[in-house]
């Protein structure tokens, strides 16, 4: 599975298959929160594609800020859960292997920061 990109943004699967649906998910993710940094993960751009999938699972790409997050298995858990709440059925996650950046990140989230 592979998502497309139109400049640095990043275009999900699943826009093209439930753009509600999809929505709903990424509003859902909003929640989830990386506590070393104080950004959800939409924000820092660490959910790389989602699909939903004919069999009613959602299949998701996800990237963590640094390989050894001390946190990644427990915002793993959290996305997982905020998708199955949205789509009332199973969800698995795929970690991907590209290195996160700060380019990844929504236009404007790292306004506080000063990197943009």
């Amino acid at each position: 599975m592979a998502q497309t990109s139109t400049g640095s943004k990043v275009v999900w699967q699943a826009e093209t298959q439930d753009a509600d649906k999809a929505a709903m998910v990424k509003e859902a993710l909003r929640e989830v929160i990386d506590p070393e940094i104080g950004l959800n993960i939409i924000e820092l751009g660490l959910v790389r594609d989602l699909a939903f999938q004919p069999d009613g699972k959602t299949w998701l790409k996800m990237i963590l800020t640094t390989p050894f997050c001390p946190y990644g298995p427990a915002m793993l858990e959290q996305t997982r859960n905020k998708v199955m709440s949205v789509t009332e059925g199973p969800a698995t996650i795929e970690m991907g292997m590209e290195l996160w950046d700060p380019s990844m990140m929504e236009e404007g989230a790292g306004a506080d920061w000063g990197l943009f």
